[in-house]
């Protein structure tokens, strides 16, 4: 996503990559050292050992793999997006969650750009989802991997034309989508919700399809937090533990 953004970007960036990316990748190395020591297996072990035990809907009803796997993708999408709206709306996981909406510029680096404690709750919650549903282990992987991919997608700075973005847009989040939700207005940035598949915003009235600006001219980021002496890497670690700003 990096290189197509390099050969055919959608906006000009007015701050560089050398200004962003150290904290922006700083951060997901953290997260991923935290992870890899800590709780980062976890989504997989709860989804084996719910299978073994036979806990959760789709274990006790002893569901074909084929309905369990897409019942498990579907159901971990909506999490995700329920997860998603409760992190803007809770104060508590707002303080967290808005690190990831501090990036003054949108770019594949945005998608990894998440609290390390984040990270973690969301892992927490994965977990509790999983024994609930009994979701298929290998479901969960594969959800993993296109969680992830998704979410680097959709946050790419790549020009995808109109015409073709409206109908992927039936299926899946595209980037023009979800830049919308990282608008400094905030009836924006609290819709387009979704990370993977389109159909949670549509269903749930959450979807916004164009922003008030145009997408090469919409400001990004929040309103308080304008300035990148304010956004470096120990910086973002402690915002969660100071004073909320009003957006």
């Amino acid at each position: 996503m990096i290189g197509w953004e390099y050969l055919s970007p959608r906006r000009v960036q007015q701050i560089s990559r050398k200004q962003r990316w150290p904290v922006n990748l700083g951060l997901a190395a953290l997260n991923i050292a935290i992870m890899r020591v800590t709780i980062g297996s976890l989504a997989y072990l709860s989804a084996v050992t719910a299978a073994d035990q036979s806990y959760g809907l789709l274990n006790q009803l002893a569901a074909p793999e084929w309905l369990s796997i897409i019942v498990t993708l579907l159901f971990l999408d909506f999490a995700i997006y329920c997860q998603h709206i409760v992190s803007h709306k809770w104060p508590l996981l707002w303080r967290l969650h808005q690190v990831h909406h501090t990036d003054l510029e949108f770019d594949a680096t945005t998608a990894v750009r998440f609290h390390p404690l984040e990270i973690m709750i969301s892992m927490l919650y994965k977990m509790l989802c999983i024994v609930l549903i009994g979701a298929n282990p290998w479901a969960v992987i594969a959800f993993e991997i296109i969680l992830n991919g998704a979410a680097t997608f959709n946050h790419s700075n790549i020009d995808i034309p109109p015409a073709l973005d409206k109908k992927l847009r039936w299926l899946v989040i595209t980037p023009d989508m979800h830049r919308i939700h990282h608008s400094t207005l905030s009836p924006e940035t609290d819709s387009n919700y979704g990370f993977s598949i389109s159909c949670w915003d549509r269903l749930c009235r959450t979807y916004v399809a164009e922003p008030k600006q145009s997408q090469t001219a919409m400001a990004i980021g929040l309103k308080p937090f304008r300035e990148l002496h304010e956004l470096g890497f120990m910086q973002l670690l402690l915002l969660p533990f100071k004073a909320l700003r009003k957006r």
